[in-house]
């Protein structure tokens, strides 16, 4: 009976039927097991080492507890909201480092790390089935090597998979990018509302709405900054938050500059105005980076596109007269 099955297999799927019979049974039970897997309850042993932890530990076993609890609160209105527990990191130090890299991306919604981990699981199953059918239409039209015809199948799945990874880290690196190019001028307009009067949660509050056409990035951070402060938070946490959310160094190097003069009672003015002055050097630096790199890249395209078509022009009429002239000669 298996052999008669294997034999119909082969003769309609080609030589990897067996094969797409697996990854379909697999993919069967994958659907099967998901609602077991998320209705899964706590162990109860879990909950009695967390309520039996020693006292050193209480406070902080309470917090990790509270936390936990709130890694599964219910949304309601979120259509994910089932799917919880199977898209959402396990641990609360891998959730706050995924909350962190979608805030960092400018994504800031509650559910940011659900839908996120929601699109890489549908975009990786989604290109392994375009992988499957590529297969299966390309075995039955010709005869590919097994190889090509796994690699066919399990690049596209892959590639799905990190596809978001990909697209979350760019738009990091571009935000990132966006903020530091754009951090000099706020300084300097931070350094001007500062020497004209202001306090500097007042000169935060302007530079987040003169920033807002040329810097929306950097502008809403600064929003978020004087949101936080006028909601009563503490200074300190609030521009360490900052920095946190950003992942610039620059702005890293801002905080602590801010935190050690609030500290030691130096002036405000002074510590923003030196700095200022160190960033827009900064800045420039980087532009005379970048253009110092441009002759170098060039040269390859210059090599490339400039070179062979020279030497046709040139040496070409020769090499045809050479050949012409090798053709002709009877010794």
């Amino acid at each position: 009976m298996l052999n008669s099955l294997n034999d119909l297999l082969v003769g309609t799927m080609g030589p990897l039927g067996p094969l797409f019979l697996v990854a379909v049974l697999g993919i069967a039970l994958v659907a099967f097991a998901l609602p077991t897997i998320m209705k899964r309850r706590a162990d109860p042993l879990d909950k009695l080492r967390d309520t039996a932890r020693p006292g050193a530990d209480g406070a902080k076993g309470g917090k990790q507890k509270t936390e936990r609890k709130a890694l599964r609160q219910s949304r309601g209105t979120d259509k994910l909201d089932k799917f919880a527990t199977f898209l959402e990191p396990k641990t609360v130090e891998e959730m706050s480092t995924a909350r962190l890299k979608m805030t960092r991306a400018g994504y800031r919604t509650k559910n940011a790390v659900r839908m996120f981990h929601a699109i890489q699981f549908i975009l990786g199953i989604v290109f392994l089935l375009v992988g499957v059918i590529y297969a299966i239409v390309a075995s039955a039209t010709s005869e590919i090597s097994t190889t090509k015809l796994i690699l066919a199948i399990i690049i596209p799945g892959a590639v799905g998979y990190y596809l978001p990874k990909y697209w979350v880290e760019r738009r990091i690196q571009t935000r990132q990018a966006a903020i530091q190019n754009g951090f000099p001028d706020a300084l300097d307009m931070l350094l001007v509302c500062v020497e004209a009067g202001q306090s500097l949660d007042q000169g935060i509050i302007r530079v987040s709405k003169e920033l807002k056409t040329g810097y929306p990035a950097l502008a809403e951070e600064f929003e978020i900054v004087a949101q936080e402060v006028k909601a009563g938070k503490d200074k300190t946490s609030v521009l360490r938050a900052f920095s946190e959310r950003t992942g610039v160094p620059d702005i890293a190097s801002f905080v602590t500059v801010m935190i050690q003069s609030q500290q030691f009672g130096t002036s405000l003015a002074d510590a923003l105005r030196v700095y200022a002055g160190e960033m827009r050097d900064k800045r420039v630096m980087r532009a005379e980076e970048a253009a110092n790199k441009l002759p170098t890249k060039m040269t390859l395209g210059t090599m490339m596109f400039t070179v062979p078509p020279l030497l046709i022009i040139l040496v070409g009429p020769s090499v045809y007269d050479m050949l012409q002239l090798f053709a002709n000669f009877q010794p």
